[in-house]
């Protein structure tokens, strides 16, 4: 009777069989239902000669036990741990204890652990202190909707639960604690995305006397420690930088995958020329007309598969349609919409696109916001699908230089980019007076194969200028003190200049595992409906609870489907 025992370090076959193991034991052993824990002893031996498993790291041994055991019987799962053809992801959040017997969740979990060994090691070498930050706090509101807990011992009063550690790390700066660092955890009650999740983690630093170079290049550090030690990978520093308006420019998107190219060309100065109406109307109303070159795709996509991505930017990015051309073997450009153009125009346009034969040039005429979002999304859709990514490649760069308000197309209020703390640069402190749309801030964000893992920014130390920032942010000073009393008050004592950034760790190990769901490196996560199935919370209470509370519940009208 062979046993194949699982645990988290791997499988070791068991061999139960004589002469250790008497028939009684080998019926009972034959009898055990999968997933079942049991106990066994014996002698560790080579196998056979030509039954050796090379598909396992325990594969040229054995255990021939004289003693077997079952400790506790499995029922019938509703799926293995080892099965091919896994269940729905529901499922498997309701049976999370199973999912997690999975060889690859175990792999994701040790690999989390193994990041912020990492992780910790490195600051603690840095001579950073952990600092555990409160978890019932003041409820700031200044971005997504906090969650509540109400409080029994103060009537009607709320405590919130941190969305990040910003203001009590400040604190801390101005407290003399110079360096400081926390494996956080936060909470965010906003409309969830597939990336997102209610609560998450984060390891959070502040330095003061330091500058944005100052914590990019510690952050370098850190992203080399660790791509070395847990995954054994080099990454040379310091790592790439570029300003927000050249990721824009370039790549579309505040978050550029450099892992490969199909960089995005402005040619709008070519189509207000043409005879195009479409490109020349675009551009003559100061709209834009920008493209992508994909590189040896004219074979790659059918008339049919461009009309596909065509309705893609058209109906995931609001885009009017996609035009484009392909590049003959002569070096001309041909399209059912190239009659419409000279080929003196036709060539500029293949010049400005680096176009050579077998090339495809795919072009949106639109806003600016259109065709960011538009050719960013059809950037990494076709890069998807002509396999242009290496999934073993850890492309890492930093995107600085952030806008420092951007404006609510809806109320025409200013919004923070980042968050009301941040300091403009110091060449751009009159803009605030001046012309705030221009006004950028001391902000950057790490970026890891096109997906931002960690923002930080450069915070305002001095009064006057936070409270301009909340006069433009449209705070007054009731509000500003209403909130932010306590931070605005410590500014008063000797605030040094300071800094930090955050970085999320389940972003990070979700990136360095190369997996594509954040719940798969979250041991208990919440749907996307914010809801644990295994647990399901959230649940009514006691009325008993709520009356404690000093709180009671209101009847929600059911909605019509």
């Amino acid at each position: 009777m062979f046993i194949d025992l699982r645990d988290r370090y791997g499988i070791t076959q068991v061999v139960i069989g004589p002469p250790e193991a008497a028939s009684p034991l080998i019926d009972e052993a034959g009898r055990v239902p999968a997933e079942s824990v049991i106990l066994v002893r014996g002698k560790v031996a080579d196998r056979l000669e030509g039954k050796i498993n090379e598909k396992l790291a325990t594969g040229e041994i054995e255990v021939r036990t004289d003693h077997f055991e079952i400790l506790n019987v499995c029922q019938t799962p509703p799926f293995t741990p080892n099965q091919s053809d896994l269940p729905g992801e529901d499922l498997r959040l309701k049976y999370r204890f199973l999912d997690l017997r999975r060889t690859e969740m175990q792999r994701a979990m040790v690999l989390r652990s193994k990041i912020l060994k990492s992780m910790r090691d490195y600051f603690d070498e840095n001579d950073f202190i952990d600092v555990e930050t409160p978890i019932l706090g003041r409820s700031t509101p200044e971005g997504a909707r906090d969650y509540l807990v109400p409080s029994r011992v103060h009537p009607s009063c709320f405590y919130a639960l941190p969305q990040s550690p910003q203001l009590y790390k400040q604190i801390l700066m101005v407290a003399g604690f110079d360096r400081y660092v926390q494996v956080a955890k936060c909470f965010r009650d906003e409309d969830l995305r597939a990336d997102r999740q209610p609560e998450f983690t984060r390891l959070d630093l502040e330095m003061s006397f330091v500058d944005g170079d100052g914590v990019m290049h510690l952050i370098d550090g850190l992203v080399a420690r660790v791509a070395k030690e847990v995954l054994g990978k080099e990454i040379k520093t310091p790592l790439p930088r570029m300003t927000y308006g050249e990721a824009m420019r370039r790549f579309g998107n505040d978050a550029p995958d450099l892992r490969f190219g199909m960089e995005i060309v402005d040619v709008t100065t070519v189509a207000r020329k043409t005879d195009f109406r479409v490109f020349r109307g675009t551009a003559d109303s100061g709209g834009f007309v920008r493209g992508i070159n994909v590189k040896d795709a004219v074979t790659r996509y059918s008339r049919r598969q461009i009309d596909e991505l065509t309705e893609y930017v058209k109906g995931d990015f609001g885009a009017k349609g996609l035009a484009w051309f392909r590049v003959e073997d002569d070096g001309t450009l041909w399209s059912p919409i190239s009659k419409n153009f000279e080929a003196e125009h036709l060539a500029e346009i293949r010049g400005l696109m680096s176009g050579e034969p077998g090339d495809l040039l795919m072009f949106l005429a639109d806003s600016w916001e259109v065709t960011c979002k538009g050719l960013s999304g059809l950037r990494r859709r076709l890069a998807a699908e002509l396999k242009l990514i290496n999934p073993d490649e850890l492309n890492c760069s930093w995107v600085t230089e952030f806008p420092m308000f951007e404006l609510d197309p809806e109320t025409k209020h200013w919004n923070a980019m980042h968050h009301p703390f941040t300091a403009p640069l110091a060449e751009d402190l009159p803009l605030l007076e001046q012309d705030p749309g221009d006004c950028r801030a001391q902000a950057y964000d790490l970026v890891i194969n096109g997906s931002e893992a960690g923002g930080g920014t450069i915070r305002i130390h001095d009064p006057a200028t936070q409270s301009k920032v909340f006069e433009l942010l449209g705070i007054d000073e009731e509000t500003a003190e209403d909130r932010f009393g306590f931070l605005l008050n410590a500014l008063k004592f000797g605030a040094p200049p300071h800094g930090g950034i955050a970085l999320g760790v389940d972003r990070w190990v979700m990136l360095l595992a190369g997996l594509d769901n954040i719940r798969e490196v979250i041991a208990f996560p919440k749907t996307q409906k914010a809801t644990d199935l295994m647990t399901e919370a959230p649940g009514h209470v006691d009325k008993s609870q709520l009356t404690e509370l000093h709180l009671r519940t209101a009847k929600i009208a059911k909605q019509s489907d």
